[in-house]
């Protein structure tokens, strides 16, 4: 993969210790290069903006054109953090911004070309949070979302069996789900739609497959909110489906001692994960992973797919 930032030389920065870069005709300027924002690997700013600068073909289309949630970390990830929503006034004005969902009037960044996501990464925005729906069609979901979050003792693994399951239901009702590692604890299913569907329609089926799987499965699935119910168990996250709700964007980078990735898998690799293969990924090997597999979630962005009709198709 060619990166599309002309890496910085840290020896000719200006007098204010800032380094001017070109990425895809943008100039940009960066600071505090040297920071380093994961202590426990050494990772620095400057590493985290390559990441990203080479990450953005394959990472920038599954963003574009949607309401972007950040979680900053100015002092690194052992450091105070802050989710941001509203796109900064100080924003070069080729940043694109969006009207979002909620009950505030916010305009979200849109992460739209890689230069907006290199910006981004000097405001240290380690975390990249994408809604299920794209900005100018904030009703309609462009895809489906399964969380799978595991409730210690249960890890990554115990998710990957869940995932199996909820492959072979999927399955049933002729749709193609397509896993992701969480780049934390957890596991993701997706489901693309990119089609007319409610957010109700979306949460809906979401709820019925797991409470299906909590059925098949009582030891090992629930679908309930209460923290003190998990324990074990994997929790299937319905609620992301909601409207104003947001999941951590493929390819983001996550708040962990080592810089893990947010990363597409195979249904062999879950498989060998349900096995206790621990599936997690940090920068280097995600971009090696691009090089030699391609994007594995590029058919998310155009597979259309239809839901069952539930008789609740109708956004409250």
């Amino acid at each position: 993969m060619a990166p599309s930032l002309n890496k910085p030389d840290p020896d000719k920065p200006d007098p204010n210790g800032h380094v001017s870069v070109d990425v895809e005709g943008r100039t940009l300027q960066l600071s505090n290069l040297d920071k380093v924002l994961f202590p426990a690997a050494g990772f620095t700013k400057s590493q985290v903006i390559d990441y990203y600068a080479r990450i953005a073909p394959v990472l920038v289309p599954h963003v574009a054109n949607r309401c972007m949630t950040v979680r900053r970390f100015p002092d690194g990830v052992d450091g105070d953090a802050f989710y941001s929503k509203r796109c900064p006034d100080y924003r070069p004005d080729w940043v694109a911004t969006a009207r979002g969902p909620g009950d505030k009037e916010i305009d979200f960044c849109r992460i739209d070309e890689a230069a907006t996501l290199v910006w981004l990464a000097n405001l240290a925005a380690l975390e990249l949070h994408a809604p299920m729906a794209k900005a100018d069609d904030l009703e309609n979901p462009s895809m489906l979302v399964f969380d799978l979050d595991p409730g210690e003792p249960a890890t990554i693994i115990e998710c990957c069996q869940v995932a199996l399951y909820l492959r072979e239901v999927l399955d049933s009702v002729k749709l193609v789900g397509f896993a992701k590692t969480s780049g934390s604890k957890g596991l993701q299913v997706y489901v693309p739609l990119n089609g007319q569907h409610s957010h109700a329609h979306a949460s809906s089926f979401a709820l019925a497959c797991g409470q299906l799987l909590t059925k098949q499965h009582p030891t090992q699935v629930l679908v309930s909110m209460a923290k003190a119910d998990r324990t074990g168990k994997v929790f299937v996250d319905w609620s992301q489906n909601s409207r104003h709700k947001t999941t951590a964007a493929v390819y983001s980078l996550r708040a962990k001692q080592t810089p893990t990735v947010s990363t597409p898998v195979t249904w062999d690799e879950v498989a060998k994960g349900a096995e206790g293969f621990v599936l997690s990924f940090v920068t280097d090997e995600v971009l090696d992973r691009v090089d030699q597999m391609g994007d594995l979630f590029a058919k998310t962005l155009t597979l259309r797919q239809d839901l069952p009709v539930s008789g609740q198709d109708s956004d409250s």
